[in-house]
């Protein structure tokens, strides 16, 4: 059997495909409204990801078969509308009851796990040996970002290194566990890009045609490249290590499923900053504009210091807190078991095992 013949998913109805993709979507678009949550997270929670990699794999090479354009144009479509729609209120709700939907969004995530072991089947050497390396690997990164380690304001933006930002970023959205955001911060790429964006932004509201290009070339258009190449190229090495070496593939993102709930901890509340911190690798300055001087701003590009900027600490919940925590873990793993009931098929077989050849 050739490795791009259709996999036995294909069975599935449409409509209860359409109805998976737009609630892995959905929650995609969610989780990328959340910093430390990873939309391919949410994706596998759903049990859509091994299909949404073949989706794009597919189009990616001009494979137009229609259920992997029916997947990838739903979990699109879904994940955009659910990030327009509730990106107000679902920010609000993370910077105001932190404890609350990171503790949901732990048992969202937990919830994948019965899904991946399932995709696993029998679990050998290779499995184990993949999900430590995963876990390891996120929860490496997960004390890097708890521990405010990131890059300086300057120096990182040349054309290259925004390029690498891009494609860094964009296979970060991919990889089920790791937080785009996150690791731009931890590269020292958040800084010069949010710089960069902001500049744009000023360029095209003063009409400043000489200032869109500069930024364009320097920032948007490497960037813009970099997250392309990214989605394509990630998406199709998974593609392939899925179905050469499914055992080790799924082992490692069984162990970035369970080590992405290491970064998210519930109980812990913001703190606002003092003039002189430094947050997500910049020097919070008092805003010159303001007389009372309450409000803050990052020196180097300026932008209002919000809430929802604000470094955060751990608190010692009550009997109670904890007790809500536990529930909302429980809630958020029945949720994501409820969407798996929605077809319980084998989503992705290796074509080189027996199954596949049966």
């Amino acid at each position: 059997m050739e490795p791009t013949s259709d996999p036995p998913a294909d069975a599935t109805p449409i409509p209860l495909l359409m109805i998976r993709s737009a609630l892995g979507g959905v929650l995609m678009g969610l989780a990328n409204l959340v910093p430390g949550i990873s939309g391919g997270t949410m994706l596998l929670a759903a049990g859509i990801y091994p299909r949404f990699i073949d989706a794009i794999g597919e189009v990616t090479t001009l494979r137009f078969r229609t259920r992997s354009v029916l997947t990838l144009g739903t979990v699109v479509v879904a994940a955009v509308l659910a990030i327009a729609l509730l990106a107000l209120p679902v920010k609000n709700l993370v910077v105001d009851h932190r404890w609350v939907m990171y503790s949901l969004f732990i048992g969202l995530t937990l919830g994948g796990v019965p899904v991946v072991w399932r995709l696993i089947g029998r679990p050998g050497v290779a499995v184990w040996f993949g999900a430590a390396a995963g876990f390891v690997g996120m929860a490496a990164l997960a004390y890097a970002q708890s521990s405010g380690l990131s890059g300086g304001a300057g120096g990182n933006d040349g054309f290259v290194f925004m390029l690498l930002a891009g494609l860094a970023g964009a296979s970060a959205m991919i990889l089920p566990g790791v937080s785009g955001g996150y690791l731009l911060l931890v590269l020292g790429a958040y800084v010069p890009l949010l710089a960069g964006i902001g500049a744009f932004t000023q360029a095209l509201r003063a009409g400043d045609s000489e200032q869109l290009v500069s930024v364009g070339l320097t920032t948007i258009l490497p960037v813009g490249l970099g997250v392309v190449v990214g989605i394509v190229a990630v998406s199709n090495l998974l593609r392939w290590l899925l179905h050469r070496y499914e055992q080790a593939t799924l082992g490692v993102l069984l162990g970035l499923l369970l080590g992405a709930v290491v970064g998210l901890y519930p109980f812990v509340e913001p703190v606002r900053p003092e003039i002189g911190d430094r947050l997500k690798g910049q020097t919070v300055m008092s805003d010159p504009g303001d007389e009372t001087g309450e409000r803050l701003m990052f020196e180097a590009t300026g932008k209002p210091v919000e809430r929802d900027d604000w470094a955060v600490e751990v608190f010692s919940p009550t009997s109670g807190t904890v007790a809500g925590g536990v529930g909302l873990i429980v809630a958020g793993f029945a949720i994501t078991q409820l969407i798996d009931r929605f077809g319980r098929d084998r989503p992705h077989v290796n074509p080189a095992s027996p199954e596949a050849s049966s």
